[in-house]
C-alpha cells in the first residue's frame, strides 16, 4: 500500500521527545530545508539546487519533480534573508514614504511599482509620518528583513543608509544616494508666470510645511521669480503651513485668516493642489467667487484635480514618470552600473477653471471686501 503523504505537522526534525518542532503554544512551525531534506530522504544541498533552479546539475528529473511537490505540499518557501547571507539575489526593495494615500506619494509608488513588478522585483513599503526616529530606523530595519536597495519618497535622511538608495524630492547631498527632483525653478515661473499675465499682483503666497522635502527649495524659487517679475511677497501675503496632513484641511484656516484680517489679494499660490481644496472651500464660504474674485493654483496635478469645482490650475509633476526614473536608478546601482546624483525633471502648467482674469482686488476694506466678509 502506497505511503500516504505526512501532514504539515508531521515534518520529523529529530526533537528527542516528539520528533517534531513545535511552538511554545504546540503549533508546527513553518518547515525548513533540513526538515523537507529529511522527509525526502534527500540532502540539503539537492533541496536547494532543485529550488533555485541552479542550472547543470545532474539532478534527475524526477527528483526535480519530488522536490517541487513536496516544496508546494508543505508550502516551503526558501527564506530571503539566508538567500541574501549566502550572496543570492533577493529581489527586494524597500520604499520609505511619509505615509500612502491619493495624490502625491500614491503616484510616485504607482510609477515604480510597475518598473520593479515588470522587473521581477517584490517591495516593501514603511511609513514614516516625517518622524526622525523612524526615517533613522527603517533602513537598518528594512536591510534586516533582506531588502536590496531604499527607494525613499518626500524623505529627509541624515545618513547615507547602507544600502544603495535613491531619493525622490527634496535633495540630499549625501554620498551614493541619487535624486530625482522637480525643476523647481521652472515650477515658479510658470505658476508665477500664469497669474502675472493674468493681471495679478497681489498675490498670497503658500510656504510649505517644514519637514516637507520640497519646502526650502520651492520657497526659494518663488521668491527669486517674484522678485524677477517685480512682485512682493510681504509677510501679510503668507500662509505657512505646519500640519502634517495631507487633506485639504491644511489650506483652510491660512487663507481664513488672511481674509479676516482684509489683507488686499487677487490670488493664491498654494503649495500642493490638497491645499488649493481647502483654500477654495474657504474662499467659497466666504462668499468668493473661483475664478471671477480670486484665482486659484496649486500643485502636483493628483487625479481629483481635474475632477474639483472648479477643476484645478494646477502645477504638474510628471509623479508616475519620477517614479519609474527612480526604480531604474536603484535597479541601475544594483546591477553596478554608474548612475547619476541628480536626475531633474520638468514641470507643466495645466490650466483650468480655478485661474482668470483679475478683476476687483479682495480685501482692504473696499466694496468687495464689505460685501463678502466673513460672516
Amino acid at each position: 500500500m502506497a505511503k500516504t503523504p505526512p501532514s504539515h505537522a508531521s515534518l520529523k526534525t529529530g526533537s528527542p521527545e516528539t520528533g517534531e518542532t513545535t511552538t511554545p503554544s504546540g503549533g508546527a512551525l513553518r518547515p525548513n530545508l533540513k526538515m523537507l531534506a529529511a522527509h525526502l530522504g534527500l540532502s540539503p544541498s539537492t533541496i536547494s539546487l532543485v529550488l533555485n533552479n541552479v542550472p547543470g546539475r545532474s539532478i534527475p528529473e524526477a527528483t526535480r519533480e519530488r522536490v517541487r511537490a513536496a516544496a508546494r505540499e508543505f508550502n516551503y518557501q526558501p527564506s530571503l534573508i539566508a538567500r541574501k547571507l549566502q550572496g543570492k539575489r533577493v529581489n527586494t526593495i524597500g520604499i520609505m514614504l511619509p505615509e500612502l494615500g491619493e495624490g502625491y506619494h500614491s503616484q510616485v509608488i504607482s510609477g515604480a511599482g510597475e518598473l520593479l513588478i515588470r522587473e521581477g522585483y517584490f517591495y516593501f513599503t514603511v511609513h514614516h509620518r516625517h518622524r526622525s526616529e523612524l526615517v533613522r530606523a527603517y533602513p537598518e530595519l528594512l536591510e534586516a528583513r533582506g531588502v536590496e536597495g531604499i527607494l525613499a519618497i518626500d524623505t529627509h535622511l541624515e545618513e547615507s543608509p547602507m544600502l544603495p538608495t535613491v531619493l525622490v524630492a527634496g535633495r540630499s547631498e549625501l554620498p551614493g544616494v541619487s535624486n530625482v527632483i522637480l525643476d523647481s525653478a521652472l515650477g515658479a515661473r510658470l505658476a508665477l508666470g500664469h497669474l502675472y499675465d493674468l493681471g495679478h499682483r497681489d498675490i498670497v503666497y503658500m510656504r510649505g510645511q517644514p519637514f516637507s522635502a520640497d519646502t526650502e527649495v520651492r520657497w526659494a524659487a518663488t521668491l527669486a521669480v517674484a522678485e524677477t517679475l517685480g512682485l512682493s511677497v510681504d509677510e501679510e501675503r503668507v500662509i505657512r503651513l505646519e500640519q502634517d496632513s495631507h487633506s485639504p484641511e491644511i489650506g483652510y484656516p491660512g487663507i481664513k485668516k488672511i481674509l479676516e484680517a482684509g489683507t488686499r489679494f487677487t490670488a493664491v499660490v498654494c503649495f500642493n493642489d490638497v491645499s488649493a481644496m481647502g483654500v477654495i472651500r474657504a474662499l467659497s464660504d466666504a462668499g468668493l467667487r473661483i475664478p471671477e474674485d480670486v484665482s486659484v493654483i496649486g500643485y502636483d496635478d493628483v487625479q481629483s484635480a481635474a475632477y474639483h469645482v472648479p477643476s484645478l490650475t494646477t502645477i504638474r509633476q510628471p509623479l508616475q514618470k519620477m517614479g519609474e526614473i527612480a526604480a531604474q536608478t536603484l535597479l541601475a546601482k544594483l546591477a553596478g552600473m554608474p548612475t547619476e546624483d541628480l536626475m531633474q525633471v520638468e514641470p507643466e502648467l495645466i490650466a483650468r477653471e480655478s485661474t482668470g482674469p483679475v478683476s476687483e482686488v479682495v480685501g482692504g476694506g473696499g466694496r468687495k471686501a464689505r460685501r463678502r466678509a466673513l460672516r
